[in-house]
């Protein structure tokens, strides 16, 4: 018999993850988070009874290899991970009865088109990353359609698994050069209004694939930076507003595998369902300020 409020979460030390399994226990939920040694998902035929034996309500997949060219050199691992498993955890949500919901990415979008994609919008992933978890998404959804997937993108505001938005506020404060990428475009979103969907959006009733990302128009990583820098400015972390290079996308050499260009995704219908997300340069300041702040203390002040 499932407990009604334990929550049985892959991938609970990633940069969603740990906001997840954070916010879902102040929430009163217990969670089990089991390490890659007590559930290995390179080995999917173990997954499916590992979900099968723990009695849970809710069963929550943040895991994935997410790093683009880890994915191309090991493409049977990314298969594993990204598809193969999830289909063996939504395959015994099935069984169970438990709430199935699964983390994809706007990187199964081509990205040709300027513009925000609805949820329905084609998608042809240009790399391997993204075909796995494109593969992922259609493979739980076969397994069990009552399943619900959740499309992110650009996730930020967890100072202990640095994004970009971390990454450039770090280099500010050390006085070094800055450069972003100003010629793609998505939407930023925070860790801790992703556990808040998912919270919200536990009891049955939506299923498929559900884009959930910050509102507004879409934005570039230059434009993230920019937006990061002005507001460790505002807060006084910062004495001057650094200049931030802009470099082009084909122009980075230290990307072996090809990053879709346009991939911002329209939120409307989780606006619909009465979550609201908010806009991408509210999504941003909340991310400088948990980055600066731990709590009510103030965990980094370094003046330029």
């Amino acid at each position: 018999m499932a407990e009604s409020r334990t929550m049985l979460l892959f991938g609970g030390t990633g940069r969603a993850g740990q906001i997840v399994r954070r916010e879902a226990t102040a929430s009163g939920w217990k969670v089990v988070a089991p390490t890659r040694e007590e559930c290995n998902l390179l080995r999917p035929e173990e997954v499916c009874d590992y979900v099968l034996n723990m009695p849970t309500a809710v069963v929550v997949n943040c895991a994935a290899i997410s790093g683009l060219e880890s994915c191309a050199d090991d493409a049977l691992a990314a298969h594993l991970v990204n598809a193969v498993s999830p289909a063996q955890m939504a395959l015994a949500c099935r069984h169970t009865g438990a709430r199935f919901m699964h983390l994809s990415t706007d990187y199964v979008l081509d990205g040709r088109r300027a513009g925000k994609k609805r949820e329905q919008a084609h998608c042809k992933p240009v790399s391997t990353y993204g075909e796995s978890k494109r593969e992922g998404e259609l493979q739980v959804l076969e397994a069990f359609p009552e399943a619900l997937i959740l499309r992110v993108s650009w996730i930020c505001g967890n100072p202990a698994r640095p994004s970009f938005v971390e990454t450039t506020l770090s280099r500010a404060l050390r006085g070094e050069s800055i450069a972003a990428i100003a010629d793609k475009w998505s939407m930023p979103t925070h860790a801790a209004d992703i556990a808040r969907a998912m919270l919200e959006l536990i009891p049955p009733g939506q299923s498929g694939v559900l884009h959930v990302c910050s509102t507004g128009e879409p934005l570039s990583w230059h434009d993230c930076a920019r937006i990061a820098l002005r507001c460790a400015q505002q807060m006084g972390k910062i004495d001057r507003l650094p200049d931030v290079e802009q470099k082009r996308l084909r122009g980075a050499s230290f990307f072996r595998e090809p990053r879709p260009v346009h991939t911002a995704m329209d939120s409307s219908r989780l606006r619909e369902m009465g979550v609201i997300m908010p806009s991408g340069e509210e999504t941003l300041r909340r991310a400088v300020k948990d980055f600066f702040f731990c709590g009510d203390h103030e965990c980094v002040k370094i003046n330029q």
